[in-house]
């Protein structure tokens, strides 16, 4: 299974992926101090501890990184069925299923690593920034730095999840688009509403997380018996 995935990397080339990760990270930096700014000149807090901020940054690298899932189903998937090339794949003395695993496990794997990846640069870079700035008066204590630790374990497994359920959608009618804008749909509903984050319950996300495994297995259950069309 490594070697399959690795032949998928060497394939499509991620530096487009890993660039484009960098940026968001830097542009989600940039964003988190806008609003501080912002809020700061109406004389508001827009955070008033740092597990607030915390919470808004691992909020908003999730629903980064679920939608360039998306993208990388789209590219890694979708695409080669509309191109037909799936079918060259499909000639592999390798089980259908075992290829398409190999897929998917390589976009979640990349989803879970880039998100942590992202979580903790971003919440460094802040807590530096931080200590000159003064955004949030004081340190964050070592225990809500373990605590928010255990998170970003915790919900980047289910986002890894999570990114399966536009595959079904994108399957369907065998378009990027649709497995595009069904991630939007998604992260909208899930991560806010009127300023509540829903997936600070942690039990819908990974309920969620599941749900998008069993998607990614339906999806693909019977590739043995279905011609490339």
């Amino acid at each position: 299974m490594l070697k399959l995935m690795k032949l998928e990397l060497k394939k499509h080339k991620m530096g487009w992926y890993w660039k484009g990760a960098l940026i968001a990270s830097f542009l989600i930096i940039v964003l988190i101090g806008l609003i501080s700014y912002v809020e700061e000149q109406d004389l508001k807090e827009a955070f008033s501890t740092f597990d607030e901020m915390f919470t808004a940054m691992s909020v908003m690298v999730r629903v980064v990184f679920v939608i360039f899932a998306a993208v990388l189903i789209g590219k890694l998937i979708i695409n080669e069925y509309n191109n037909k090339t799936i079918s060259i794949m499909f000639t592999y003395p390798v089980p259908r299923k075992k290829l398409i695993a190999a897929k998917l496990l390589l976009i979640m794997g990349i989803t879970f690593i880039t998100i942590l990846i992202s979580n903790v640069t971003v919440i460094a870079v802040f807590i530096a920034l931080n200590s000159v700035l003064h955004i949030i008066p004081g340190t964050p204590s070592m225990e809500l730095l373990i605590n928010e630790g255990i998170q970003m374990l915790i919900q980047g497994l289910s986002a890894a999840g999570i990114s399966m359920i536009p595959l079904y959608f994108g399957m369907r009618k065998k378009s990027v688009a649709a497995t595009i804008v069904s991630s939007f749909i998604l992260i909208t509903l899930l991560n806010n509403n009127g300023g509540f984050y829903i997936s600070s319950f942690i039990v819908i996300p990974i309920t969620l997380g599941i749900i998008g495994l069993l998607i990614a297995y339906m999806s693909f259950r019977n590739v043995e018996n279905v011609d490339v069309v």
